[in-house]
């Protein structure tokens, strides 16, 4: 039994758990809020229920969809890649041969239905412009640690007031729409997550080009989220780092196990190889260590800290 877009329904847990109970059968339940799996869920369907979480498509799904839709067209993998960043992971956009204006017109029309029926219905808001606003302010700052705080300030830069809890309250109706995932500060030496500067990634690089346009300057940014996704894809729960006076971009673990991981656009000076590997190899345990980039021509590790490609690390085991 497929049911689809189930909170739409009033008292659906309790038919669902009546349904268990009468019928020999398999359940399947998809949603579009992160509250799915509230407190109501949890009470009725305790300890009988998988969650499985859906994303975009990954680099690997989407060089599937290539072969399976354009069999004929088989590019390197560094040029399939530069066109996925550019395209975003949006199944729809791979099942043909979109202009780049067309599929972001499609995922506009996506983020505009989610923006009103997930977030602007379901919770209530009734300031949609402010809401936009938070919204292009976030989609602005991929990559960068903010909080409540620094938005409430911003917009009082721009002699808008905006009560701070409407800023939170806003941002937790984006995350449960899942336009945006929030990613928690961890500090390795005292072993605790910090409350503080956060940040926030999109669910897909598409919607930052559908709102706003692709902006190179944002690259570093864009790359970041795309190693977010992945992490969280294949099951981890990702931290941003914080080692003493250093920051590492994502810390990630699952099952007792972590992986260190600092992305940048290229190594292009002395300062830039020093800031991404020395964060790294400050941290003495034996968990594998990453520096992500686009470099195709600087591969060199350094002292057990890897260099890679970031479409070989979306496509390796680790």
């Amino acid at each position: 039994m497929l049911l689809d877009e189930i909170q739409e329904v009033d008292g659906w847990e309790k038919a669902v758990n009546s349904f268990m109970v009468d019928f020999e059968v398999d359940i399947y339940l998809t949603g579009c809020y992160s509250h799915l799996l509230s407190s109501e869920l949890a009470t009725y369907l305790a300890g009988r229920y998988v969650e499985i979480p859906v994303y975009t498509l990954s680099f690997a799904e989407y060089l599937d969809f290539r072969a399976a839709y354009f069999p004929s067209d088989a590019p390197d993998r560094k040029s399939a890649f530069m066109a996925y960043l550019r395209m975003g992971g949006f199944p729809v956009l791979h099942t043909s041969d979109y202009s780049i204006e067309t599929a972001y017109k499609v995922v506009y029309d996506i983020y505009s239905s989610v923006i009103l029926r997930d977030t602007v219905q379901r919770y209530k808001i009734r300031d949609v412009k402010l809401l936009e606003r938070i919204v292009k302010y976030a989609f602005d700052n991929i990559g960068n640690t903010f909080s409540g705080k620094n938005v409430a300030d911003y917009f009082k830069s721009q002699q808008r007031k905006i009560d701070l809890n409407t800023v939170y309250n806003y941002l937790n109706a984006l995350e449960g729409a899942f336009i945006l995932y929030r990613a928690s500060r961890y500090d390795i030496k005292g072993k605790e997550i910090l409350k503080t500067q956060e940040k926030f990634y999109l669910s897909d690089g598409g919607l930052l080009y559908a709102t706003m346009g692709y902006r190179d300057r944002m690259i570093s940014g864009i790359l970041e989220n795309i190693v977010f996704l992945e992490l969280k894809r294949r099951g981890y729960t990702v931290f941003v780092g914080k080692f003493l006076d250093k920051e590492i971009d994502f810390i990630a673990e699952k099952k007792g196990q972590k992986i260190y991981v600092q992305v940048a656009y290229k190594l292009e000076s002395e300062q830039t190889i020093e800031r991404e590997f020395s964060s790294l190899l400050a941290i003495q345990d034996q968990f594998p260590k990453y520096v992500v980039t686009l470099d195709d021509f600087w591969k060199e590790d350094v002292e057990g800290v890897q260099h890679v490609h970031l479409s070989d690390f979306l496509l390796q085991s680790f």
